[in-house]
Parts: structure tokens; sequence; C-alpha cells
């Protein structure tokens, strides 16, 4: 989010929980081609599977057809190295070009991210039992053990619906100064902009009220402090945002490191808020030349301000709020770049390591669904800003969970419904990429009943989705409080 009004920048295009499929007593088979299914990873509401085809036979195969049943409640998202059809729940994922031919002893895989917790049933390959052609009746046993790892909502305060809004607490933006008593309840979540730090690399932040040269009808910092009691005495959430499109924050060192944690306590303390929202834009986060893995980041900016955010989080315990609002360049279009590899942007996909360490620390995630250019869903279509489908497509990525950079052995697992909301400009003057009323409306139709959906189809349906987060406060007012208004009717708590 921009001090500016902001102007179209088009970007450039769970703890994970690896288990082996249990196969119990079996019969011994005859040399034939067999279809593995193995879930790579798993998470509350889905996981990520891959089916090793296997050519037991003396020749080559020319071609596959893996067939298999779903019962209501699980249904295929993203899938890749096949082609895929469904119907009433019966799935058929048949070679690609390059992968249908399977020499005697070799083997090919494919995958594919679910919605829902059920395995396949009555699995067949080219018509024939998946697992092969049975000759004996001798059975043997083959277990895996299977560890679960799940995150559950922290005890923060926050009702089971939430508006959230950024305040223009340290400048006026054209939108016009807002006292902090005078924000509208409607909002759960208000969060202070902005912290910015001394220098791009120095972690030290900084946080002022507007100087009055700028507004007029600042209040006093007695008064603006006694505005945030009473914010909290009604159950609201104060938290200081620390970045914007200004505020650079790159923790390149553990110095830097050091003096954001001790900063950011210092304006917290100071305060008396409830949290810390990350709203790291332009060049905060990068990765470097061989820091391929999101789950094992080793860029220093990204393993500082991962290292900084878990010691903020111990520090003031399970009730400290935690959001981040990214931009979909780093976010969703991971799904086709991760860094630098292939001549992308070394940002691309940056803020996924994050996102993915703190999940069990984060509160809320709510991307931007603003001042994006085109970007690719689970679908493998390109969305586009302004209307529904571009919010259900981008909504969906981080709820259902996709590989990375199109990795089926890195999948970025889903977050917690709960854990997500979606970001929106509250007026045409706050950003690129406003969408009317009826539009943001139809696009939680689609999501959290499964209703309205329009061309893009949501992996699953997502009751529990969280709310949504504008830019701003100040630029809901400025349009009327059709925002606010308007949604929180929609999204009672």
């Amino acid at each position: 989010m921009s001090r500016r009004v902001l102007f179209a920048r088009v970007a450039a295009v769970a703890a994970l929980v690896v288990a082996a499929a249990v196969v119990g007593f079996t019969p011994a088979y005859a040399a034939s081609v067999t279809a593995t299914f193995t879930k790579t990873s798993s998470w509350d509401t889905g996981y990520t599977a891959q089916f090793s085809i296997k050519n037991e036979t003396s020749a080559a195969i020319s071609g596959w057809k893996v067939e298999f049943d779903l019962p209501a409640g699980t249904t295929v998202g993203a899938y890749w190295d096949a082609l895929q059809t469904n119907s009433s729940g019966h799935h058929s994922f048949t070679h690609r070009e390059y992968n249908g031919t399977v020499a005697p002893g070799a083997t090919v895989t494919f995958g594919f991210n679910a919605s829902g917790t059920a395995s396949p049933a009555n699995c067949k390959i080219n018509g024939a039992s998946c697992a092969g052609s049975p000759i004996t009746t001798t059975t043997t046993t083959t277990t895996t053990t299977t560890t679960t790892t799940t995150t559950t909502p922290p005890v923060t305060g926050l009702p089971k619906r939430v508006l959230v809004g950024y305040l223009h607490a340290s400048f006026a933006n054209g939108s016009g100064y807002i006292r902090m008593k005078d924000v509208s309840d409607d909002w759960d979540i208000i969060n202070l902009s902005f912290a910015e730090p001394t220098s791009a690399t120095s972690g030290d932040l900084r946080f002022a009220q507007c100087p009055v040269a700028e507004c007029p009808n600042v209040e006093s910092e007695a008064e603006f402090i006694a505005g945030i009691r009473d914010k909290q005495s009604k159950g609201k959430k104060v938290l200081i945002s620390i970045g914007g499109a200004n505020g650079q924050v790159q923790l390149s060192t553990a110095a830097a490191r050091d003096a954001f944690v001790r900063s950011a306590s210092a304006i917290i303390d100071k305060y008396g808020l409830d949290g810390l929202d990350v709203d790291f834009e332009g060049h905060s986060l990068s990765l470097n030349a061989g820091d391929t893995d999101f789950r094992a980041p080793t860029t220093p900016v990204i393993v500082n301000l991962i290292q900084a955010l878990k010691t903020l989080k111990a520090r003031y315990g399970a009730k400290f709020v935690l959001t981040m609002a990214p931009e979909t360049f780093f976010v969703q279009v991971g799904y086709q770049h991760y860094g630098g590899g292939s001549g992308a942007d070394p940002r691309a996909g940056a803020y996924l390591p994050v996102i993915h360490a703190l999940r069990d620390d984060l509160t809320l995630l709510h991307v931007q669904h603003y001042n994006s250019g085109p970007i690719m869903g689970l679908d493998n279509q390109y969305h586009f800003m302004g209307g529904s489908d571009f919010h259900v497509s981008m909504a969906d990525m981080v709820l259902a969970g996709f590989p990375v950079r199109g990795d089926a052995t890195k999948v970025f697992p889903g977050l917690r419904p709960d854990q997500v909301a979606i970001g929106l400009p509250a007026s045409v003057n706050a950003g690129n990429g406003f969408t009317s009323v009826a539009e943001v409306q139809k696009a939680l139709d689609c999501l959290m009943k499964g209703a309205n959906c329009g061309s893009y189809q949501p992996r699953g349906v997502y009751p529990n989705l969280r709310g949504l987060m504008t830019w701003s406060v100040n630029w809901d007012r400025y349009n009327n409080f059709e925002f606010s208004r308007s949604h929180r009717a929609y999204l009672p708590r």
C-alpha cells in the first residue's frame, strides 16, 4: 500500500506433512503395469498426491490411463503431468505427449492437489487393477508410519468474520486524516500505517503521527493512545503495519534483524498494540540464486525476517496478532516462477517461505488483489483484476495450495480458511483493480457457499473464509463508507 494514489504496477508475469500410502495385506502380483498412489503432503483440508506408473512387463507401453473415484467432499484441484476428465467424482488421468511411452522397468509420475481428505478408490490403469494382476494368495505386510501435523486457530479474540482496514496514521494521502477515536466500529482490525526503517537495511523502525502541516486535525499523542484503548475495549485489534510501498525493509544482517525486533517491540509497547502487520513491497524481499526450496530458505533477508517474527510472537504470546499483506507477485506468481530461475524476477514468490514458516503463528494473510498484472490460476489460465473470478482464483491458490514453480515435490500447502482474507481497494482512488460490491460478494458467494461462481471453479468450498481487507479506512470514508457498510452487512460477525 502506498502513501500516494496508486497506479498500476504490472507484475512480471503448513507445515508439510510427508505421508506414504499405507499398504495392508495384499496378494503377490504378476509382471504388469501398476499405478501406486502416495500422499506426498497433507494438511487439515486437503493433500498433494502422486501416482507412480511402473511398467513391470518386458515390453514398452505407448500410453496409459489411470481412473479412480473420489467420494463427495473431496475434489481434484491443480494437477500436472497428465490430462484429466471428471464425471461425478470419477476421475480419468491420461498421459501427456512427453510421458506416454514407458520402457520396461521404467516409471513415470503425475500428481494433483486435492481439497478434502479421502483417498482414491476403485483404481484402474488401462482398464486393469492399479495393483497389477494377482497370481497367488500369499500375503505380505508393508506399512509406513504416517506423521500428521496440523495447525489450530490461535486464541486472538477476533470474531469469525473480520474487516481489516489500513488507517493513514502517519500521513494523509489526499483522502483526509481520521482521528483514531472516529474510526468506524465496522472495522475489526485496524492497521496503523506505517512504521518505516531509518534506512532500507537498518531494520530500525520508526513510527510517528501525521505532522500538523499535513494533517491539521491530528490529535495529540495522548488522545491517539486513548482512541486505541477505546477501540480495544470494543474488541478491536490495533496493529502497527510495517513497510508499505515507500518503506523498504531488508533484514540482510543479524544486526538488522535484532534492530527490527527491538524497534518493533518499542512501538508495540509504547502504544499498547495487539500485534504486527507485515506489508513488505518493492524490493524488501527477494531470493538469492540457488535458493529454490520455500521450505528451507537460505537468503538472509528471508531467514532473518522469519527469525524476527518468531521472536516477536514468542515474546508477546498466543494472543499476538500477526498479519501479512503481500502483493500477488510475491505469492501466487510462485505457481509459475520462484526466484530468479529461468530468467524470472528474483522477487517472484519470495513471500512463500515467510508465510510457510509462520503458518502456525499467522493470524491472517490478506494478499493485495490489486495493482497486479494477470496471474495464472490453478486452472492454468490467466486471470485479470476487477472481477469476481480474479478474487476467487487468487484466494483458491492460498486455500488449496499449489506446487511451487510447478514442482510436484515442492507443494505449498493451503492455509486454513480462517487465516485468509481478500485484499481490495476501497475506491477507484485507492488503487488499480477496484471491484464493485456486487462482484466482491459474488466472489464470496463462490468461495464460501459454492454458489454464484463464474468461469473459475474453486478447488473447494471455504465457509470459514475470514473476511476482507481494504486499503484503506480513509479511502473508504472518502467513498461514503461503501466498502465497510456493504461488506459488514454481508459478513456479520
